[in-house]
Order: C-alpha cells, then structure tokens, then sequence
C-alpha cells in the first residue's frame, strides 16, 4: 500500500496547459494527466507528485528548467500563499484565453452541440481593485510560513485578519495588503486589527469555540458609499462600543457600521440579526440610472463594473422590442429583470430566497418600475404548470442559476413551454454544456459570449443565447 502511494518526482515536465481550480496541465511519462500547483504553460519543471489518482496526479513543481514568456511577476506580497488570485503570475492577455479555452472546451465536449463563431472573451477594464464585497477572518493563532517556523525566532504577533488557508477552515492568514478592493477597504481592516489588539480585544479560535472578533465584511459601491459589518462571538458591550466608534472616528465616510452577535458555530450571518450601530443599514449601488439597495445579506455580483457589461450582453442577446412576457429565473434581488424591465412588456422572476425577492421588489418601486412581478420559491416548485397558468406562457426565458445548473425538472419545464428564445447566463460552463445538451433538440445555440468577471482567478462567465429550432 505505502509503495503505491510513493510520491514520484517527474523530470523536466512541460506545462501545456490551465485547467480547473486554476492549476496548470502537464503529462507524466505513463501518460497520465497531472493538475500542478504554482505553473504557468510554457513552463518546463520538474513535478513532485502529491496525490495519484485512477487517471491523473496531482502535483507541485520544486524545480524550473524554463520559465514561460506567459508570466509575469505578482504583484501581491501573499501570492502563492492566499488562495485568491491563483493566476497573479500569468499575463492577463493569456489568462483571458485560457479562460475562453475552457468555456469552448466544455461546450463541446460535455455539450457535444452545434455551435456559432464564439465571439472572443470580454476582460475587465479594472485587473486589480474590482471587487465591492470582501470578508476577513479573525484568528489567535494565524497561518505561519515555512521560513518562519523554520527561522527559530519566537512569534510575537500570533493574530490575524484575513483570508483562509485553502482547504483549511480554521487557518488564517494574515492579509497586510490586498489588491482585490479599492481603498478604504485595506486601512479599514489593518486599523481595526491594529486597534483590536491594543486593546485587548480577543481573536477568535475557530476550533476551541472562543475569543471575541469571528468576522469583517467590508462593501462598496460605484457610487461610493461603503458598509462595514464586524462580527462577535459573544457580547462585551464596553469592548464592543470602543472598537466600532473608534472605526466611526477614524473612518467618517462609512455610510453603514453594522455588527452582529454570532454565538453559533459557522459564520453565516444570514439567520443572524444585523444591527446598525451608525448611518444606514444598507448602501446603494447604481446602474444606468437604476438604484439597487444593498444590505449586509443582500446578493450583488461582486464586480460592479463587469456586471453592468454582463446584463448589457444578456439584454442584447434577448432582443426585446417591448412586447415580450419575460421570465428571470433566480432572479436573485432582481437587477436583470429590472434592468431588461423598459425593452420588455412584463418580467417576472423566481428565486428561493425571500430576502432577495424582498429586496427585488422594493428596488422596484423605488426605481419605479411597474411592468415586474417577483416570486419566492424553490425553482422546481415554483416554476409549474399551475404558475405559468396564472401568469403566462413567457415569449423569452432568461436564466441565470447557481454553479450546479438547472435542475433537471426546471428543464423539462422550459421544454415544456418552449419559450421563443432562451438566454442563459452561467458561472460553470460545464453545467451550462450539461444543460444545453438537454435543450438541444429544441433549441439552437446562435450566440456565445463569455465575460471575465474575476480577473487574476480561473472563474468565467459565459452568456449564450439560444433560439427555437
């Protein structure tokens, strides 16, 4: 058993290619598949194998024969070490064609479908300092570095403020500076871990259940307001003022300062009570004139900018001329069906969580949109013979589901409809292919348009209209 799963060493391995996870593809000599850690393609190295599995390995390289032309250098001092921007040290012309290589890929091998001339990847104007919502983690203990425990010198500052460890739920590492938000979002968190520590506020232990500071959620908007949600295991109601009208003091154009008590043992706050300590407990985000209402729960997509390119693309690939019953499926707080709203006769979306629909229709009727109509339910419940009985067979379905895909019945239910035309928005181009090969006795595929949303990561969106055969 242990000579099966001795770790090899591969020599000289080329990298041909980016794959899932953002990890780099290269052979072994038996011909195996290996998925390798901190690679870029052209690179040529020497792989130590971690895992072997049926069909490939996994591995890391520990030597460099060739360094690729596709690299560049990190920017980011925790490169290699966070978990967020796996692709920092690729050149972003080429992350957008590995990603496009992908979204290709899976539609035609899982999809195994006709397909239109793709239209080439749209990248994002902003690389750095594109995301509007970040969470951090408090910890007592932080993720320590080879070269530190290894230096023999005592660990003074043992706290930290960051991101986890990927695949270790309680390891933190410490974020000094991240190139994800803009400003203020990196002084807020270091003034607050600053300020916690001395004044010994204590961190929390994700494994012993204790310690006073759990999470920091920082939020902003194009319009530039800003939330900040701080999360405590237990109530010190001294310790607990101190901290949040020091943050008030230091950051006076914080439009939101929220906290919540959170004694159980996740961090989701969504069955927690958010409290408004100062200002408002929501900020506002704006989109061709349309103002959406953000609070500590509410879902937005994270790169507002890149969104609005998003919803312009789906718009475009629904061509309403004004007299279309539209459906949004997961419709989420409803910017799409508010943002399609004025080219359509009626939209009408469905999502399962109520606080989005909640905060979908007041949206609404601030933005004065009278001509939407939203639902609360499970997707393939909701959407039933008996719904579209009351309200109308839908000439143009847009879709925009989870990472899983449509469930099975929410398809039969289209097919079953068969709605004019069809436009899917999709995070996974794997369970959009998987779904499209469901269709495709029915449904032409006339359009592909994949969206980088997440640059320096392997994520893409991909958008495909689909037209009644």
């Amino acid at each position: 058993m242990g000579r099966r799963n001795k770790k090899k060493i591969f020599e000289a391995v080329e990298i041909t290619g980016a794959g899932g996870k953002g990890k780099g593809i290269g052979k072994s000599p038996d011909g195996r598949v290996i998925f390798i850690d901190n690679v870029v393609p052209g690179d040529v190295a020497d792989i130590q194998t971690l895992k072997k599995r049926k069909a490939y390995y996994q591995g890391t390289a520990i030597n460099f024969h060739k360094l690729s032309e596709k690299r560049v250098e990190p920017v980011c001092q925790h490169f290699g070490t966070c978990g967020g921007c796996k692709w920092q040290n690729m050149d972003y012309q080429y992350q957008l064609e590995y990603k496009e290589d992908e979204v290709v890929n899976n539609l035609r091998r899982v999809g195994k479908i006709e397909l239109p001339e793709i239209t080439p990847i749209l990248g994002s104007k902003e690389i750095y300092f594109y995301r509007n919502k970040m969470e951090f983690s408090f910890s007592d203990s932080r993720w320590l570095t080879a070269e530190e425990i290894n230096s023999g010198v005592e660990i003074e500052d043992k706290e930290a403020l960051g991101f986890h460890i990927p695949g270790m739920w309680d390891k933190i590492l410490d974020i000094k500076k991240c190139h994800l938000q803009e400003d203020p979002s990196n002084a807020i968190r270091n003034f607050v871990k600053k300020f916690a520590k001395e004044n010994d506020l204590s961190f929390f232990n994700a494994r012993k259940q204790e310690g006073m500071l759990r999470t920091l959620m920082i939020r902003t908007s194009s319009t530039g307001e800003i939330m900040l949600l701080i999360q405590f295991f237990y109530e010190d109601k001294e310790k607990r003022e101190l901290l949040l009208n020091a943050v008030a003091e230091m950051f006076p154009e914080i439009t939101s300062l929220q906290y919540v008590i959170n004694e159980k043992g996740n961090d989701t706050i969504y069955d927690q009570e958010v409290v408004c300590f100062k200002g408002r407990d929501h900020i506002f985000e704006q989109m061709e004139g349309l103002q959406f209402k953000i609070n500590a729960k509410s879902f937005y997509q994270t790169n507002s900018a890149q969104a609005y390119e998003l919803y312009k693309i789906t718009r475009d690939f629904a061509s309403l001329n004004g007299d279309e019953l539209v459906y949004d499926l997961y419709t989420g707080t409803g910017t799409i069906a508010q943002f399609v709203a004025k080219k359509a006769k009626k939209v009408i979306g469905v999502e399962v969580v109520p606080e989005a629909i909640h905060d979908a229709k007041e949206n609404a009727k601030r933005n004065q949109i009278e001509n939407t109509d939203f639902f609360v339910g499970d997707m393939k419940k909701v959407f039933s013979k008996e719904f579209i009985s009351n309200n109308g067979a839908p000439d143009v379905i847009i879709t925009d589901p989870p990472r899983d895909g449509m469930h099975k019945d929410v398809i039969a239910q289209i097919i079953g409809i068969l709605p004019q035309r069809i436009v899917y928005v999709s995070c996974n181009s794997a369970t959009q292919a998987r779904d499209l090969a469901l269709l495709d006795e029915h449904y032409k595929v006339t359009k592909v348009q994949p969206v980088d949303m997440f640059p320096q990561t392997h994520h893409v969106e991909n958008v495909v209209c689909l037209e009644r055969r």
